[in-house]
């Protein structure tokens, strides 16, 4: 069990104000943060793309500078989301899991289709290991975030 004693606390079961306290310490990046299963549990890259659309927050917003409405924002869309994701889950064959969770995602493996919000074009970010989709329009004000990958081949 000592990797399970390391898990922070269920994302399910945390108040609003559980999730401020556990965000002022953190000054990194909010998607590293809540996908940071020692801070939060049961939040993975795919959802932690979809809670950061629906709040309307951009991935590299600093975890302990929210405004009181952001941390709300994340909050609410951190519980529907989940609590939506959970529920169509349930009573799915494994054969079936991985398509029904792919058709409740609104941005994430998404790369350059339609944001199902606004309609702008859903981009992405990627690093060495890793990359998470977002919408410019919804989240960042429309500015387009550095594609970490692309901009190491153009130089």
């Amino acid at each position: 069990m000592p990797g399970i004693a390391g898990l922070g606390p269920d994302a399910l079961e945390l108040t609003v104000e559980d999730l401020g306290l556990l965000l002022a310490g953190n000054s990194g990046r909010l998607k590293t943060v809540i996908t940071d299963q020692k801070v939060i549990s049961g939040i993975g890259n795919a959802y932690s793309d979809e809670i950061l659309h629906v709040a309307r927050l951009s991935p590299f917003a600093t975890a302990n500078k929210l405004t009181a409405a952001q941390l709300g924002s994340l909050h609410d869309a951190m519980i529907s989301v989940l609590t939506d994701a959970v529920s169509r889950s349930v009573g799915q064959q494994a054969a079936t899991l991985k398509g029904e969770k792919r058709s409740g995602l609104r941005v994430h493996a998404r790369t350059g289709l339609p944001c199902p919000v606004c309609g702008d074009t859903v981009r992405e970010v990627s690093f060495a290991d890793k990359s998470f989709q977002y919408c410019a329009t919804c989240q960042t004000a429309g500015k387009v975030l550095a594609d970490r990958r692309m901009s190491r081949l153009l130089k």
